[in-house]
């Protein structure tokens, strides 16, 4: 059986609690991810932020402020301000078919890859469509040539 730790990316872009949405948006948008897990000084994990929890946020903050207050609104909301605190997350051993069958029954993005309470993983939707073509590629090689 193939397990997480197999396909997770390790070592994970992260940020603290007290990081601002600011460091978060520039983050995302410079290593093109989607998640950013939220860890405290010994790498446990605290919580999880979204693109889309960004964008909520944002949305919903900059109907009340102007534009020109958008800068220094992102500047000043911390990340313990707008993180999902009840994160489900996986331990590396887990099978690769049950985590992807957890993410598709929650619509979940990304499940954070435990060792105890630190994070030392996390697998993504893209994780599991890099295995899926890899099988495809598979089964492209074993099927018989056809003559059109």
């Amino acid at each position: 059986m193939m397990t997480l730790s197999e396909i997770m990316t390790e070592h994970p872009f992260t940020l603290g609690p007290s990081n601002s949405v600011k460091q978060a948006m520039d983050l995302m948008q410079q290593e093109r991810i989607r998640h950013i897990p939220i860890v405290d000084e010994q790498h446990h994990l605290l919580g999880l932020v979204t693109l889309t929890d960004i964008l909520a946020t944002r949305e919903s903050k900059l109907l009340l402020i102007s534009p020109e207050r958008e800068a220094e609104f992102t500047d000043s909301v911390q990340l313990d301000e707008i993180m999902t605190r009840q994160v489900a997350s996986v331990d590396p051993h887990a099978g690769i078919k049950e985590a992807a069958l957890y993410l598709q029954r929650h619509r979940y993005g990304c499940l954070p890859v435990l060792k105890g309470r630190k994070l030392i993983g996390i697998v993504t939707e893209s994780d599991f469509i890099a295995v899926a073509i890899n099988l495809l590629e598979l089964m492209e090689e074993q099927e018989p040539p056809t003559d059109f």
